[in-house]
């Protein structure tokens, strides 16, 4: 086989033309079961292939239902496997550039939006969101990370700096590393904690059960959380959390574990029923302020994020009495 020409499409799939020799084993197949066969497609989608035009005998479509016969060379366009990692520029209408510097770039995160490209993930990501408003990010870190000096889980709303040249992503890494970073995040968890003021210090790691959730592990990573309870409504709580490490679902595992879980994270044990009555559909999660030394200049700089609509709602519902289960 060989690769004759690549087709970009704009946002459609890419396509590369292979020609492929019917084998003895294939004489007699339909196109659609031979195409899948030399492709590793699924059934349908080498149908698919055949419906669109994109296999070729002497230069003309077949159908899916032509049988090959052995010694035949058909051309098919195989489409180019999509780049997991692949930043590709877009409009994220909810997301809000903050403040934007020649070094570093602070952006207000609505829920549903992930930091960056990952395997599995196809939503919106922040460095995408960037690309598309023509603001240029650092080259450092991995291809699908550069400029990501922290992330924000995709359920989770707030503020995320991201850096925009070198030296800040060497300042602003370094500055997270040694937890010199101001963040401050608001939550709702069921119940009232006792005592309203405290330090949570838990070691995290992964769950053995459950690949993609963390647990409270005797030999996990040392996280520890620093809490205060802002409003007491009897079936939750607000909740002002200071971080100063900054493990993966932090704040999460460690109100999960003191069965006190983030209203509508249901991931780590929130009451489906109050999640309803509160209308959330993920976790009460709020990346509230952001501190850090100026990359160029040292200087303190602060920044501050309003509640999201649907957090808001979910407060004000608890504020009147609500939800009445």
């Amino acid at each position: 086989m060989t690769d004759s020409r690549t087709r970009p499409t704009g946002s459609e799939p890419e396509f590369v033309s292979e020609r492929f020799t019917v084998s003895d084993e294939l004489d007699g197949a339909r196109a659609d079961a031979a195409v899948a066969a030399w492709t590793g497609l699924s059934r349908s989608a080498a149908a698919q292939l055949c419906t669109d035009d994109r296999v070729l005998f002497k230069g003309r479509p077949v159908a899916k239902s032509h049988r090959v016969e052995t010694s035949e060379t058909y051309a098919v366009d195989v489409p180019v496997p999509e780049d997991p990692t692949r930043i590709a520029p877009q409009h994220v209408a909810d997301l809000q550039l903050v403040h934007v510097t020649p070094s570093y770039v602070v952006v207000d995160k609505p829920a549903g939006v992930a930091a960056h490209p990952s395997p599995g993930w196809k939503g919106p990501t922040v460095v995408g969101a960037l690309a598309g408003a023509g603001v240029s990010i650092s080259t450092s870190g991995a291809p699908e990370r550069q400029g990501i000096v922290h992330r924000l889980d995709v359920g989770t709303s707030g503020l995320m700096v991201v850096a925009r040249d070198e030296n800040a992503y060497t300042v602003l890494k370094r500055a997270f590393k040694e937890r010199t970073v101001t963040k401050v995040y608001h939550t709702v968890v069921q119940g009232i904690p006792d005592p309203l003021k405290g330090t949570i210090d838990a070691p995290i790691g992964r769950h053995p059960g459950h690949e993609w959730r963390f647990a409270v592990l005797e030999d996990g990573r040392d996280s520890i959380t620093h809490y205060e309870v802002l409003e007491a409504f009897g079936r939750a709580s607000l909740v002002e959390v200071h971080l100063e490490t900054g493990r993966t679902h932090q704040i999460r595992v460690h109100f999960s574990a003191l069965k006190h879980a983030c209203a509508g994270d249901l991931t780590y044990g929130a009451d489906p029923a109050l999640s309803a009555g509160l209308g959330l559909t993920r976790q009460w999660l709020h990346a509230k302020k952001l501190g850090f030394a100026h990359p160029e200049t040292g200087e303190h700089v602060e920044y501050e994020s309003a509640y999201p609509a649907d957090l808001a709602f979910a407060v004000e519902t608890l504020r009147e009495g609500g939800p009445q289960l």
